[in-house]
């Protein structure tokens, strides 16, 4: 098998949107993936799991030797069919294991005597996930602005207008505050962090992010980035009470029902809608205590009848004390903590925006002579 080809984990796979097949078992492919691709794995998990014993017990010769009993007959006609039936919907889709060693070889061979000739990637997953979190670590050494403010500011919003905003929330499907489960299951850690460096790839340059905990629902944030986010120039929105109220009523309730009535249907949507509202509210007893508590619990239950019968306006009822009793004083204190100095600027979501895009470009121009210096200081050197 050492002729089969290879290709080099090179990240422009990714950018380029290359189809992948992944040939680890399923239980691999759910902690963590290459994004983009597609389990079709030689063992499934308890052929895996027998093969790991034997190799422990007696070796690396006698566990080839059990998966090729394994993986035979029709079974081993059902997974090449597999691979044949993508490789015709993708021709140039391209095959890869966890280090690009004999699981992705055996794939390719059966392919190859299929007829059918396809690459593996070197080094295979490993290889190709230390360039992805190499991509994040990079990004912490280029310039970062941070954007923060009150909750309901729209800050999300204002790091998707820019062409250089990372949106570490769509990254991690949540929001980072008690309501911002996605109706939808989150990415675990790994599966994070290749969204970011993904996302990454198409960002050379300055980034803005907007202002996060370390942990981000059930993801965290790499170490460095995190840091160079403690240390990035800030902006902070400002906007008024009733302006935040009608933005969190957009998050909270319209786009959460679009999605739980899209994903689930009219009857089960709104069933599944209200209960994680309602278990969002109830994680809150500690910080509000049981007296307030109780009454935004009314308010909430009295908001879902009234909406039922047509107006989900009122929502408000219990979004407004929600801001004020809760989230405002919390982010107020977080936000204080900061030095006036450390906020490059202090105004509304437009103002905020245009400083937004004017430190992008200044930073992309500082960058650009940097490397026409650097390309000089080379030429200078050789000769």
């Amino acid at each position: 098998m050492s002729d089969l080809p290879l290709v080099d984990p090179d990240l422009a796979l990714l950018s380029e949107g290359r189809h992948l097949i992944d040939v680890r078992a399923p239980v691999e492919f759910a902690q963590g993936a290459l994004p983009g691709a597609v389990n079709l794995p030689l063992m499934d998990n308890e052929e895996r799991r027998l093969v790991g014993i034997e190799y422990k017990q007696r070796g690396q010769a006698a566990a080839i030797a059990l998966g090729e009993r394994l993986v035979s007959g029709e079974v081993k006609a059902a997974r090449v069919a597999a691979w044949m039936a993508e490789l015709e919907r993708y021709p140039d889709a391209i095959v890869y294991c966890f280090r690009g060693g004999l699981r992705s070889q055996i794939a390719q061979q059966w392919i190859r005597e299929a007829g059918i000739t396809r690459p593996r990637i070197r080094g295979g997953w490993k290889a190709m996930r230390q360039a992805l979190c190499a991509r994040i670590d990079a990004a912490a050494e280029q310039p970062l602005l941070v954007v923060g403010g009150l909750t309901g500011c729209a800050k999300t919003d204002l790091v998707l207008a820019l062409d250089n905003g990372l949106d570490l929330e769509g990254c991690a499907r949540h929001k980072g505050s008690a309501f911002g489960r996605h109706p939808l299951q989150a990415p675990g850690q790994i599966d994070f962090e290749h969204a970011m460096g993904l996302r990454l790839l198409e960002l050379p340059g300055p980034v803005v992010v907007e202002d996060e905990s370390r942990h981000i629902g059930g993801a965290n944030l790499p170490q460095a980035f995190w840091e160079a986010m403690q240390r990035a120039p800030r902006l902070r929105v400002e906007m008024p009470l009733d302006w935040r109220l009608a933005q969190i009523h957009r998050d909270y309730i319209e786009e959460l029902w679009a999605v739980y009535r899209r994903q689930f249907g009219e009857w089960l949507g709104w069933a599944l809608m209200r209960k994680q509202l309602e278990e969002s509210l109830a994680k809150l007893r500690k910080r509000l205590g049981s007296a307030r508590l109780a009454r935004l619990q009314r308010l909430q239950a009295l908001a879902f009848r009234e909406h039922e019968r047509g107006n989900p306006q009122a929502h408000e009822a219990w979004l407004a004390p929600l801001l004020t009793e809760y989230y405002d004083p919390m982010y107020r204190h977080q936000l204080e903590k900061r030095a006036p100095g450390h906020f490059l600027h202090v105004g509304d979501w437009e103002s905020c925006l245009t400083v937004a895009r004017e430190w992008s470009n200044e930073q992309k121009a500082r960058l650009k002579v940097m490397c026409g210096h650097s390309v000089a200081e080379t030429g200078i050197a050789r000769g």
